[in-house]
């Protein structure tokens, strides 16, 4: 038993237990109504029979994981299971932080609910516990009553001591910001009714007619005010619902990017340099979607080479950035990659830089926030089949492919060109990659609602689908809860 716990008065720390499970004394779980995907995939594991595995909700700051295992708690709830058969702790609380969690299950088992009976624990922050590796462990291994969810960074799944202790014992839901879809959804707007196979798979518009194209192009056209705003204020669910963008993106720089940097930065990775860390992500900012080459972002912060690569790939991990490595033709990784940086949702940049509405009407801007959130609903789709991200460029020529995303099944190439008249071009980057290896299938993300087609390359071989961006997030968005359910 820990000195702390001795010194604690017990009271005091089932005071907090009771303060973060209002249902034990009859009280309503606070659980808004909308759910996001990951409601529905950790409810189906802790459904299935004989898993004895922790789950792990897993993604960037405020995007609603907190909000999920208070929905899991009044849902197993309503469905009839004994509301103190459910736990949910705060792990970052700082008096929680100085016992361990085998002793706040004991006060839990003495005081609350009989060791031995199942019970369901919600552990949010897990990575603030104390040996939080080797306690999951325990319960996996020799409690068999109790199911665990947790919420924290990306990067505890990696960690040495759970890389090490907690294989075979956790699965990871990814939880990444708001698609478009979920945006529209949140915000109780109006939604358009589309065709089955078009909600279900964004393979279907390549199959569709040009004149059932043409009627999804106009069932989506009311939503564009709502893709421009989504595209500014991000895929946070707190902010979507607001109109004030100003106070939006000061929400995102206090709790999502300030706390990030100067609070879970240092209690996960021990980062000692925060001004460093912080002038790393403000040079992200500025270049995200660009090349980041560790040395010249070296030289031009003054910092070291090695701190620079170190705290991107920190960055990474902690759910605030994507990183994209370069692939050659013939399906050959770089040995020495020249790797792009993307933040997680542009709303991030916008709120850090300070770009508003105005960001709207500039073409290079809208450009790179509309490749951000192309990115993000991609790589969120492709998520469970660990696609690889990447890009190609030609050495030679500078032509390039903006994403390529590598699966099992598929190479799939999208060029995002967010401009009035966007055209495919017979010797730009996306049809000398296609024809060098055989493509069957690309994209081609374009602005205009109307400019939504199919056209073929020289050779017939690759068919490369014209789709407005608003179109796109919006499918992609429809079909990744049509894969999950």
């Amino acid at each position: 038993m820990s000195a702390a716990y001795n010194l604690l008065d017990p009271a005091e720390l089932l005071a907090v237990l009771q303060g973060f499970n209002p249902w034990w004394t009859g009280r309503p779980v606070p659980a808004p109504a909308f759910r996001r995907l990951a409601f529905d995939g950790a409810l189906r594991l802790l459904e299935t029979p004989g898993l004895r595995r922790a789950i792990l909700l897993s993604g960037p700051r405020r995007v609603g994981k907190t909000t999920v295992l208070h929905q899991l708690a009044s849902h197993v709830i309503g469905a009839g299971r004994d509301p103190r058969s459910v736990l949910y702790l705060s792990l970052d609380h700082p008096l929680l932080k100085l016992v361990t969690l085998a002793e706040l299950l004991r006060l839990y088992g003495e005081r609350v609910h009989a060791e031995g009976k199942p019970a369901l624990l919600l552990l949010d922050e897990v990575h603030y516990a104390r040996e939080w590796e080797l306690e999951v462990k325990q319960l996996i291994d020799h409690r068999p009553e109790l199911q665990v969810v947790a919420t924290g960074s990306a990067s505890v799944v990696q960690h040495g001591r759970l890389a090490e202790s907690g294989v075979g014992r956790w699965v990871t839901l990814h939880v990444p910001t708001l698609s478009f879809y979920e945006f529209v959804h949140l915000r109780g707007e109006r939604v358009p009714e589309l065709p089955q196979p078009l909600e279900r798979s964004l393979l279907a518009s390549f199959k569709a007619s040009d004149a059932e194209r043409a009627s999804i192009s106009a069932a989506l056209r009311p939503l564009l005010p709502s893709f421009h705003r989504y595209l500014l204020v991000g895929g946070f669910p707190e902010t979507a619902r607001l109109d004030d963008t100003a106070l939006c993106q000061r929400l995102l720089r206090e709790d999502v990017v300030e706390r990030v940097l100067k609070r879970d930065m240092t209690s996960l990775f021990g980062v000692r340099n925060v001004d460093d860390l912080e002038r790393v992500f403000i040079h992200l900012c500025l270049n995200s979607g660009g090349i980041l080459a560790h040395q010249t972002v070296a030289e031009a912060l003054g910092a070291n080479k090695q701190t620079v690569a170190s705290h991107l790939l920190h960055l990474e991990q902690a759910n605030l950035a994507y990183r994209l490595a370069p692939f050659h033709l013939g399906g050959k990784q770089a040995l020495k990659a020249r790797y792009k940086y993307y933040l997680v949702d542009a709303a991030l940049r916008n709120a850090v830089l300070l770009r508003s509405e105005e960001a709207l009407e500039r073409p290079e801007e809208m450009g790179l926030i509309v490749e951000t959130a192309v990115l993000r609903h991609f790589h969120s789709f492709h998520f469970r089949e660990r696609a690889q991200m990447g890009y190609w460029r030609d050495p030679k020529t500078e032509r390039e492919v903006d994403l390529i995303v590598r699966t099992p099944a598929a190479t799939i190439p999208i060029e995002v060109k967010y401009r009035d008249r966007a055209t495919l071009e017979a010797r730009g980057g996306l049809a000398l990659y296609c024809k060098s290896e055989a493509i069957p299938r690309a994209y081609l993300v374009t602005r205009r609602d109307t400019d939504f087609g199919v056209d073929e390359l020289e050779g017939g071989v690759t068919q490369v689908l014209r789709i407005p961006a608003h179109v796109l997030c919006y499918l992609l968005g429809s079909a990744e809860r049509a894969l999950w359910n």
